[in-house]
């Protein structure tokens, strides 16, 4: 059985994006504080610069589904659980430059955000993590511009998945151009424990003092479940012949034409 696809959102709707940019140069020419201006003349090039970021995101998880594919005929073992896809939203992009204090232009997004287009690439097993990472950096038309490995270097509140940075050719009329998604990779039990810690964090209305007692359990949880997969690592290991890997990609030198 191959992974599973599921897409935050549907496929890119350019009137949708040309509607709310239109709102926001309007807003910001109505001298609204809390709204970034956008300049009006670029609103065609930022909906063009989100069909490359789409392609790309598209590239990528077509390349991982061949993978998944690939590790069934040759091990008798699917990778890859399930992906999700997503873009970030206008608002989100905008928002993002504007707490970061840069220009409100289509140039500072390509510059200075990477996660535009990103993928998350759930597995079943930690060596399933590496292995498809791994893999999908050896391509010799994909660059990997930054590895952030939580797995092996765990953030302080429990947090562990394998964040990697790709860039892919997307061809179009004007040629050649590479473009940057984020991948994150990680296990269902990292998946489902990032999953509460995240409604916790950003969706929860509890008084302090439950959120720390809450923080704190999911911290020890996130203790024991590092230990429950490592068992399971090792069983699976036993009984299944696939690639066994235990290091995360090595990222690249950016290259200056991208």
């Amino acid at each position: 059985m191959g992974s599973v696809i599921l897409d935050r959102h549907e496929r890119i709707n350019t009137a949708e994006i040309q509607t709310r940019l239109e709102k926001v140069v309007q807003d910001g020419n109505n001298d609204n504080p809390d709204t970034p201006l956008f300049p009006a003349d670029e609103i065609t090039e930022f909906i063009d610069m989100m069909q490359v970021y789409e392609g790309a995101m598209y590239e990528i998880s077509t390349k991982l589904e061949v993978l998944d594919s690939e590790f069934h005929v040759h091990f008798a073992h699917d990778p890859i659980h399930h992906m999700e896809r997503r873009l970030k939203s206008v608002n989100s992009i905008l928002g993002k430059l504007k707490r970061r204090e840069l220009p409100m232009r289509t140039k500072s997004i390509r510059d200075n955000m990477f996660d535009v287009a990103g993928i998350r690439v759930i597995c079943n097993y930690r060596d399933d993590v590496y292995s498809v990472a791994n893999f999908l950096s050896s391509q010799s038309d994909i660059q990997v511009l930054r590895v952030k490995d939580y797995i092996k270097n765990p953030k302080q509140n429990g947090y562990r998945s394998l964040h990697v940075i790709y860039a892919v050719p997307v061809f179009l009329s004007t040629g050649e151009h590479y473009t940057p998604v984020e991948v994150q990779f990680r296990t269902i039990a990292m998946d489902y424990w990032a999953s509460l810690e995240h409604a916790l964090r950003y969706k929860s209305d509890l008084p302090d003092t439950r959120l720390n007692e809450h923080s704190q359990t999911l911290l020890d949880c996130a203790r024991s479940l590092q230990n429950i997969e490592t068992q399971m690592q090792n069983i699976h290991r036993d009984i299944n012949g696939a690639p066994q890997q235990e290091e995360a990609p090595t990222s690249q030198a950016l290259d200056p034409n991208m």
